[in-house]
């Protein structure tokens, strides 16, 4: 069974969005194996901003499921958690998002791999940096390191809760 590896960012901002953190993170196996974690980093919301502070962690994991398979279980991982029905960056208990997949550039009706906005946000980029700082973004040509510099990292703090 071929593996690959998968970044995926995690945000919380209800609760004990430390405990969200570290629950979906245990949940992923077994169709996961989690190989690195960045730090976690309280980040202020972002696109809706009248809501809690988020806490925000990227993991590298290595998988079987291919991406539509994954993203499905992911969202159903989400709802198992708790995850209830919000608003466009509303407030959640949970959020998984796959932001890169080996190499790959896909464009369906049910993701776009890379993240179609990894790269401007610095709550996605300053943890991504903790793991994996010289990783190429596939579309953008660019490494984190590189893209993190045109970032607003102002609002990420590294959480020590």
């Amino acid at each position: 069974m071929e593996e690959h590896v998968v970044y995926l960012a995690l945000g919380s901002n209800i609760g004990n969005r430390a405990a969200n953190l570290k629950e979906a993170i245990a949940s992923l196996a077994p169709q996961m194996e989690v190989k690195a974690r960045s730090s976690v980093y309280e980040t202020d919301p972002w696109g809706y901003e009248d809501q809690e502070k988020f806490l925000n962690q990227v993991v590298r994991v290595e998988t079987y499921l291919k991406p539509e398979q994954l993203i499905k279980h992911l969202k159903r991982l989400e709802v198992a958690l708790g995850r209830k029905e919000s608003f466009p960056n509303g407030p959640r208990l949970i959020d998984i998002d796959i932001l890169l997949y080996d190499d790959l550039v896909l464009y369906s009706p049910a993701l776009t791999i890379p993240h179609p906005h990894m790269h401007e946000r610095a709550f996605v980029l300053v943890p991504l940096m903790d793991i994996a700082s010289d990783l190429v973004h596939p579309v953008k040509k660019k490494s984190i390191r590189e893209l993190a510099l045109f970032a607003d990292v102002s609002g990420v703090r590294k959480f020590e809760g």
